[in-house]
């Protein structure tokens, strides 16, 4: 199991330092397990939602989107399951206090240990987790001496469920208020919405309803940056099947999500499917699609054959009927749910450390390095940076006027400081894939040099051509 925790580490310093990730509420020291995103983070995020958007609703003829409410009717929470079995196991190290997620504190201890002897372990950890054997799971933890990284003790308590629900009240008086909850996942929103949304559109199964939302879970052990937070970003679809097409649905959207991660350039090798041990109870086939980071193969997201679960507790708790007619087969039933759900801030994470690379460029005659992050140029924050050489001459004249008539199409950044070399690696260090110099020679033959990020190449092209060198290359 091979991890860089020294990258990652640089990967979070890197986020900071350029304005993409920051701890919430910093100068008050922060909150545990929640994010800002900054100038240029927001940026990107906003452009991976806007390419899963795409390839989900526009590209699709069969898929629509809504943008369902945070609050929903608590019922809606027991219906779903999450009431009674929205829990994780958890144990505490009675020294320390410390509470651990039981899956996470075993993980931690297996990246000590050799490959097969933690192949073995894990083995283990699923089978129990499997029988929800919490006898089993705190046995292997006392055999294995995991110590807590508090007190280095391993003197724990019984493991136990814990609900990972936020919970509130609605209502002016806090005595008079009803009990809600926050979201935990988007699907539920979509769930409730089927007959709105099928007979409004006019849809035939098989269609697919996506979200993209925020949800919250009390994740007690929260860790790793951002790759799991306590409010977090989701972008589902939830694709309404014929039963008994489940199968051959779930192994389409199975490919074609890969597929759509691997659109962006990223190496193959960097994912893999892992098939779920322990099905979730509504389930009859799911699957990970995990990436490669610096810490590890983990989880950036799930396909599930949800069967027709969902819709059938709805339609029980609400006592309305929720079914389909399906013209075709001249039959009304409960569609069966093909589900792919992935989390727009392990995407983000995902995004940034497949980009982040430093580099030596030393020669014999000089010492040179740079960091950049080698973004895929239609999800980079800025597309373009147009600097003048100098800030006379009307250099910046001619440089604001090809900012002004690119302005329009995607986004620009401007800068007229410090010496071009270094205007060129702040801008690599944001993963800004075009540069282009506006210098004397502009003035005479109408041409300016646009750099290349990845490669550093350089070239003259007309001024009238970097609009469409840039569309041609984001699109």
């Amino acid at each position: 199991m091979s991890t860089d925790q020294n990258k990652f580490q640089a990967i979070i310093s890197h986020c900071k330092e350029y304005g993409f990730v920051f701890q919430s509420s910093e100068i008050y020291d922060g909150l545990s397990a929640v994010y800002d995103y900054g100038q240029y983070g927001s940026e990107l995020k906003k452009n991976i939602k806007d390419y899963w958007w795409k390839s989900m609703t526009q590209l699709h003829e069969n898929i629509v989107g809504i943008d369902a409410a945070i609050f929903m009717h608590p019922t809606t929470w027991k219906a779903s399951g999450h009431v009674d079995n929205f829990s994780d196991p958890m144990i505490d190290n009675k020294d320390s206090k410390k509470r651990y997620r039981v899956d996470h504190l075993i993980e931690a201890y297996v990246e000590t240990l050799p490959e097969a002897e933690g192949n073995a372990v894990l083995a283990r950890m699923d089978e129990l987790l499997k029988e929800n054997d919490f006898a089993g799971l705190k046995t292997l933890i006392e055999e294995k001496k995991i110590t807590c990284s508090v007190s280095g003790t391993s003197n724990w308590t019984d493991v136990r469920q814990f609900n990972l629900m936020f919970s509130t009240q609605l209502g002016s008086v806090t005595d008079e208020a009803n009990e809600i909850y926050l979201r935990p996942e988007t699907a539920q929103g979509i769930f409730v919405n089927f007959l709105n949304v099928q007979k409004t559109g006019r849809m035939k199964v098989p269609f697919g309803i996506a979200q993209i939302g925020k949800a919250f879970r009390n994740e007690i052990v929260a860790r790793q940056f951002i790759f799991r937070m306590r409010e977090f970003e989701q972008m589902e679809m939830q694709f309404f099947v014929r039963p008994g097409t489940q199968k051959e649905w779930y192994e389409k959207w199975k490919e074609e999500r890969m597929q759509w991660h691997l659109s962006l350039g990223t190496d193959p090798s960097k994912y893999r499917f892992k098939d779920h041990v322990k099905l979730a109870h509504y389930a009859d086939a799911a699957v990970d699609i995990e990436y490669e980071f610096p810490i590890g193969f983990k989880e950036v997201e799930g396909i599930h054959s949800r069967t027709d679960f969902d819709l059938k507790q709805h339609q029980e708790y609400s006592r309305k009927k929720i079914q389909y007619f399906d013209t075709e087969i001249n039959q009304n039933y409960v569609p069966y749910v093909i589900e792919t759900s992935i989390g727009l801030d392990r995407m983000f994470l995902l995004t940034i450390c497949n980009a982040y690379e430093e580099q030596d460029l030393s020669t014999p005659e000089k010492a040179d390095s740079r960091v950049v992050l080698k973004l895929p140029a239609k999800l980079a924050p800025i597309k373009l940076a147009v600097f003048p050489l100098i800030k006379k001459e009307g250099l910046p004249e001619i440089a604001r006027e090809l900012m002004d008539s690119c302005k329009p199409f995607f986004h620009c950044f401007y800068e007229e400081k410090d010496a071009i070399g270094r205007r060129y690696r702040r801008q690599d260090a944001i993963g800004t894939p075009f540069c282009v110099t506006v210098d004397h020679q502009t003035k005479e033959d109408g041409t300016v040099t646009i750099r290349y990020r990845d490669t550093m190449e350089q070239e003259r092209v007309p001024l009238t051509e970097v609009r469409n060198i840039v569309l041609n290359k984001i699109m």
